[in-house]
């Protein structure tokens, strides 16, 4: 049975991530549809030549987000692999164990069918947010399995609890939002019909394992940039501090709309009844895997409330919504099927999920293509334009320093602070910014001109990309102004 399972898996995921690169390949070549994940090619490139932890050559900086995803991309580079390759080939295998822990997790959450099982591993594979993220070269497919394999593990009653401690430290040396798993794990914990004493040695173990992941994963951003987190958890935070000025409630709306386009929005009504059942009888694994999703939304709706690439932070929240979805559709159909308006309607809704994963994955396809476009045409092809035209000397500006630091190799002072942490204090302060560009000796500046109006007034275009894709989408063309004249 688990080997079908496996196969069926196994090509499915190959076929489904296989499509969305095609596309892209159709339409300007292969790529990455997000600048981000260049800079984690560039610090693994680093790593795997250099033997630094940096993104510009000597200046140690914790400007990529997951340094778990840097040590997965390492290989490819030592084993002298194509590094596109090697990225897709890890989002496929990714796409894989998301699909098998989809497939186990059902045997546990819906025992009654088990016939069933292999296709929710085939539903994981066509969902379209996932897709996506398996060929994005980022680190959010690898976040969402530790995210799904800690649900898994708390709804099949695994009882060792000091390795389900590693794997929330090894989400937490993902992104820094794995430190919200220990929520769900504690509360499970000690509302669990146990002893205190088990409950109290339980709780011990995990946190040990936890925390034997967690206080290097701290030291270890200490030591190379002077603070506890990634430098991108305080860049992005004070870059998108504005969007925190709606109110609380809109942005909270808004942002738990982001998992429901697609087939999210008919996984919705089982979702509800998994919770009101987990209350109902108690089910404390199922009832925390539900709070946590409403927590998580919750802190970024009020750190974070954005909703651009897709809503990729809040993509985490899937396998819960998804899993606990299709087990409460599933007792609903146990439900309703002794009457025959019941049968009709679950059979059209089941209907309606599967052709509304199949339409949404394939305009996933479109978007996918689309968004590689863009950093291909834009921020790609405005690094191999620095590469070409400036010298190896002369210093070069840039708010996206993903593609720039890969391709041009110069010198950059990066103007969103990922690298650059002085940079953090006045990020869109444009007076300041210019200040700190002059005392760095900057030449070129790298933008979008509508981001930095103020500060390229008067400046002198010296190149514009040509790009169709980004004014198509409502965007500009990436310019590059002469900052100032070399002596």
């Amino acid at each position: 049975m688990w080997r079908k399972t496996l196969i069926l898996i196994t090509l499915f995921t190959a076929f489904s991530l296989g499509f969305y690169l095609l596309f892209s390949q159709q339409l300007v070549g292969l790529g990455f549809p997000l600048d981000d994940a260049w800079i984690y090619q560039t610090y693994t490139r680093n790593l795997a030549q250099r033997g630094e932890w940096a993104f510009l050559p000597g200046q140690p900086s914790a400007g990529a987000t997951g340094p778990l995803w840097v040590l997965s991309l390492a290989p490819g580079y030592y084993l002298g692999l194509p590094y596109k390759m090697w990225t897709y080939l890890l989002g496929w295998g990714l796409l894989c164990c998301l699909g098998v822990m989809g497939s186990l997790a059902w045997r546990s959450l819906a025992p009654e069918h088990l016939g069933w099982a292999p296709w929710v591993g085939v539903f994981f594979a066509f969902e379209w947010h996932f897709v996506w993220a398996a060929g994005a070269g980022m680190e959010t497919l690898l976040f969402i399995v530790l995210v799904a394999l800690v649900f898994v593990w708390m709804v099949s009653g695994w009882k060792r609890w000091f390795l389900l401690g590693v794997v929330v430290g090894l989400a937490t040396c993902t992104r820094p939002d794995g430190v919200t798993l220990l929520g769900p794990v504690v509360f499970m914990l000690v509302f669990s019909p146990s002893s205190w004493r088990e409950k109290f040695n339980w709780t011990v173990m995990f946190l040990s394992g936890f925390i034997l992941l967690f206080c290097p994963y701290l030291l270890f951003n200490r030591a190379v940039s002077g603070v506890w987190w990634p430098s991108t958890y305080y860049a992005k935070q004070l870059e998108y501090s504005i969007s925190q000025q709606a109110l609380y409630w809109r942005r909270w709306i808004k942002l738990f709309s982001l998992p429901l386009v697609g087939v999210g929005v008919l996984l919705l009504p089982g979702w509800l009844w998994s919770l009101c059942e987990s209350i109902r009888k108690k089910k404390v694994d199922f009832l925390a895997g539900s709070l946590w999703m409403l927590g998580y939304i919750s802190v970024y709706a009020w750190r974070l409330p954005v909703t651009y690439q897709h809503g990729r932070y809040l993509m985490p929240v899937l396998p819960v919504l998804c899993l606990w979805g299709l087990s409460g559709l599933a007792k609903w159909i146990k439900t309703g099927s002794a009457k025959f308006w019941g049968r009709v309607l679950l059979r059209a809704w089941i209907s309606a999920m599967i052709l509304v994963l199949g339409i949404f994955w394939y305009l996933g396809a479109q978007a996918y293509a689309r968004d590689v476009a863009l950093i291909e045409t834009e921020m790609v092809d405005a690094a191999l334009w620095v590469k070409t035209h400036t010298g190896v000397q002369e210093v070069v500006a840039a708010h996206d320093i993903g593609a720039i630091g890969y391709f041009s190799d110069r010198e950059l002072v990066d103007m969103a602070g990922l690298v650059s942490v002085e940079v953090i204090p006045f990020l869109r302060d444009e007076e300041r910014l210019a200040e700190y560009l002059d005392r760095q000796g900057v030449e070129y500046l790298v933008t979008f001109p509508g981001w930095y109006p103020k500060l390229v007034a008067g400046k002198e275009v010296v190149y514009s990309t040509q790009g169709v894709f980004s004014p198509a989408m409502g965007g500009e063309n990436m310019v590059v102004y002469r900052w100032r004249r070399g002596d």
